[in-house]
C-alpha cells in the first residue's frame, strides 16, 4: 500500500522561543523567506504525499491562513503586475490537499498522533515534525519512503548525535541490515547518557503503520507525563519490525536557537541572491572579530 498520508502535529507552545512565539506559531517562524513548516510540507509533497493533516491547538490560525487562499493579496499582486509572486502564493495553497484537526490537550507527540486515528484510516501514513529542516539532494522523508516499500514496515529517520547530547532524544538499538537501514530492537525515550544504547537519535520522521494506534490508545504516560510516541514504538516492535533509516542530508534543529541561525545561515548560503554579498559580510564579521 501505498502512503499518500502524513500527519504534522503543530500543537506544541514553542516556548524556547519566547517572546516570538507568544502570539505567533514557532512553526511560522521565517527562515529567509519561508516559514518553517513550509518547507517540511514541500518534502512531504516531494516524496509523493497527497493528504495532510495538522493536528493543531490554541493560536495556531496563521498556519490555516498560510496554506489558505488569500484573495485581497492575490487581488493587490495582479493589479500591481507581479505575477511571479502571485504565482508563488497560489501555489502554496494548491500544493496539496490540507485538513486540520484540534489537540485539545497537550499530552504528547503520541497522543497529537492519535488525534489523526480518523483521518489516516487503515493505512500506513507519514509523520514529519516542524522543528527539523532537513536539507539534501532526495527528501528525507523520500529516503524513509524506499525503505518501508522494500520491508513493508514502520520506519524511523535516524541521526548519530555526540552522546553528550543523546539524552535531548529518542534513541534505539539496532541491528544493521545495510550501510544505512537497520532493524530497531530497542527504543528508550531521553535516556541518560550512560543508559542509551547508541548514539543513533529518532529525527522527527516516520513512516507508521496504521497499527500503532491502538497501541497509543492504551499507552500511559511516560517520560514528562505526556504519552509518548517512542514508548508506543517500543511495544510496536514486540508484534512486528520496525526498521530505522541513517538519511542521507543535514538536518537543521530548528527547535533551538542556535539551529535555527546555522539553517539560515546554510540555506542563504545556498541561494544565489545571496551567496556572493552575503558571504563576504560573513567573512568581513569574522575577519573582523578574529
Amino acid at each position: 500500500m501505498q502512503v499518500k498520508k502524513a500527519v504534522f502535529p503543530v500543537a506544541g507552545l514553542g516556548t524556547r522561543f519566547l517572546p516570538a512565539t507568544k502570539a505567533s506559531p514557532k512553526e511560522m517562524l521565517p527562515l529567509i523567506d519561508k516559514p518553517l513548516v513550509q518547507y517540511v510540507v514541500e518534502e512531504a509533497v516531494a516524496s509523493g504525499i497527497e493528504q495532510i493533516l495538522f493536528v493543531t491547538g490554541r493560536g495556531k490560525r496563521a498556519i490555516e491562513d498560510h496554506f489558505d487562499i488569500s484573495f485581497e493579496l492575490e487581488a493587490l499582486l495582479q493589479e500591481k503586475g507581479k505575477d511571479d509572486m502571485l504565482q508563488e502564493v497560489r501555489d502554496i495553497a494548491e500544493m496539496v490537499n490540507i485538513f486540520y484537526v484540534r489537540q485539545k490537550q497537550a499530552m504528547g507527540l503520541g497522543h497529537a498522533i492519535l488525534c489523526a486515528r480518523e483521518f489516516v484510516g487503515n493505512e500506513p501514513f507519514a509523520v514529519l515534525l516542524g522543528d527539523d529542516i532537513i536539507d539534501g539532494d532526495r527528501p528525507c522523508l523520500g529516503q524513509l519512503l524506499d525503505v518501508y516499500r522494500k520491508y513493508r514496515g514502520s520506519v524511523l529517520a535516524l541521526e548519530k548525535v555526540p552522546m553528550e547530547n543523546i539524552s535531548s532524544y529518542g534513541c534505539v538499538r539496532a541491528s544493521r541490515i545495510t550501510e544505512r537501514v537497520f532493524e530497531v530492537t530497542d527504543l528508550v525515550e531521553k535516556p541518560k547518557r550512560e543508559e542509551a544504547p547508541s548514539d543513533m537519535a529518532i529525527i522527527g520522521r516516520y513512516v507508521l503503520t496504521p497499527d500503532i494506534f491502538p497501541i497509543l490508545e492504551k499507552q500511559q504516560p511516560g517520560k514528562g507525563g505526556e504519552i509518548q510516541l517512542t514508548d508506543a514504538l517500543l511495544t510496536l516492535s514486540r508484534d512486528e519490525a520496525i526498521y530505522g533509516c541513517l538519511f542521507e542530508g543535514t538536518r537543521h534543529d530548528c527547535g533551538d536557537k542556535l539551529g535555527f541561525l546555522k539553517a539560515t545561515v546554510d540555506l542563504a548560503l545556498k541561494r544565489d541572491e545571496f551567496h556572493g554579498e552575503f558571504e563576504r559580510y560573513l567573512r568581513e564579521r569574522l575577519c573582523g572579530e578574529g
